[in-house]
């Protein structure tokens, strides 16, 4: 067991918490605004964070539940219809392969929150099914369900099959519709 301070710990995770905070809103201003809600309330609710489990776990979940409370007092969502706001939020590549990061992005953000949020947990940010269903205070068994059936219509989505090869450049992407075998589940 590590002597160091949680607080120091919370640094680590900082790209991870953006990471997952830019997949939840896809707004760069919001997702920093969340991360930085996060922090704020792990810092001064750090006296509840056991030492010896699991940090990022922790944090996830305190930024999960900012996401989804700050999502409930909203009437309605700022709609992005025309890609504006997405397409300035990162450059395309040079060179692209059959499955284009565009299309990707595009039928990913179709995905119903919860579907979009299993794959990111369990695809892009490396976590477990257990973890991921600790993070949303689900059962694992909901937590497969939902990143099989997100993984499922992003297939049905971009029109690929088994036997579709997936040239991306991004591994995170990659991790999301390759489920672990570089083929879609």
């Amino acid at each position: 067991m590590s002597d160091r301070d949680p607080r120091e710990a919370l640094l680590d995770h900082l790209p991870a918490l953006r990471a997952f905070a830019l997949s939840l809103t896809r707004n760069g201003a919001t997702a920093d605004d969340m991360v930085q809600d996060t922090v704020v309330k792990a810092w001064t609710n750090i006296d509840k964070f056991q030492p010896g489990t699991n940090m990022r776990a922790w944090l996830f979940t305190i930024l999960r539940n900012t996401y989804y409370s700050s999502r409930r007092k909203l009437n309605r969502e700022v709609s992005d219809p025309e890609g504006t706001m997405t397409n300035s939020l990162s450059v395309k590549p040079d060179h692209d392969g059959h499955l284009n990061l565009s299309d990707f992005k595009k039928a990913f953000e179709t995905l119903p929150d919860e579907q979009r949020e299993a794959l990111i947990l369990v695809g892009a940010s490396g976590h477990t099914y257990e973890e991921a269903a600790d993070i949303c205070g689900v059962a694992i068994g909901t937590i497969k369900s939902r990143a099989n059936r997100g993984r499922a219509r992003l297939t049905e989505l971009m029109s690929l099959d088994e036997n579709s090869p997936l040239e991306m450049t991004d591994n995170a992407t990659m991790a999301v519709v390759a489920g672990g075998g570089g083929v879609l589940r």
